[in-house]
């Protein structure tokens, strides 16, 4: 970690157990953003699973952290679109558990990113009676994201993919080229990188639909 000024010293020193969630939680972002951007195929599949069995014994060990259960939930909604089908179902709907405990313990949490996966989950996932999706609550959490965190590279990004599954082209590419122009992340070069190259995919695609 670098540039910790005293007061961080001091909190970290007061507040026990914080330094290891930071550690735990930086390693799971980490190894999600190798996991998804640079591995394929039964090799990404393995170290999803590992990274949920590592994500599992961080919420045991920091069961009221918001961070961890976000990032929980974000790696096994992941996992659950690499595997697809119906054998994804129990992971969506673990991540929406995720999810939702993060909400009940601090909404504003990693830039309101609860808001954002659930969102995204509610949008992607079956609707019923096969699972829980649903258009108006995908809606709802999105922009709620927004609010929280306006200029967010993700939250703008999958409240553009929405827009674009509701056939709304022209404002997700607004939505789109705010996600493009947004500030680069210090300690995540790799999510920036692969989501930018989602980013110019998309818009790409988007000036397709626009024609």
């Amino acid at each position: 970690m670098k540039n910790i000024n005293v007061f961080t010293c001091l909190t970290l020193l007061l507040v026990p157990g914080l330094l290891l969630a930071n550690t735990e939680l930086g390693t799971l972002q980490l190894g999600w953003a190798n996991a998804s951007y640079k591995l394929h195929g039964e090799h990404q599949e393995k170290v999803f699973e590992q990274l949920i069995k590592q994500a599992n014994y961080a919420v045991k060990k920091q069961p009221k952290s918001a961070e961890i259960l976000i990032w929980r939930g974000i790696i096994k909604s992941s996992f659950a679109g690499i595997k697809g089908g119906l054998s994804a179902l129990s992971l969506i709907n673990e991540s929406k558990s995720d999810f939702e405990q993060a909400l009940s313990i601090d909404a504003g949490s990693l830039a309101g990113s609860a808001y954002t996966s659930l969102g995204t989950l509610y949008f992607k996932a079956p609707g019923w009676p096969i699972s829980f999706g649903d258009d108006d609550k995908a809606e709802l959490m999105l922009k709620k994201a927004l609010l929280i965190n306006p200029k967010g590279i993700d939250s703008n990004y999958f409240y553009a993919e929405f827009l674009r599954d509701q056939g709304d082209y022209r404002q997700a590419k607004k939505y789109l080229l705010k996600a493009q122009s947004s500030a680069k992340r210090p300690n995540r070069p790799v999510a920036d990188m692969g989501r930018q190259d989602e980013i110019s995919q998309a818009l790409l695609e988007v000036g397709d639909e626009l024609k």
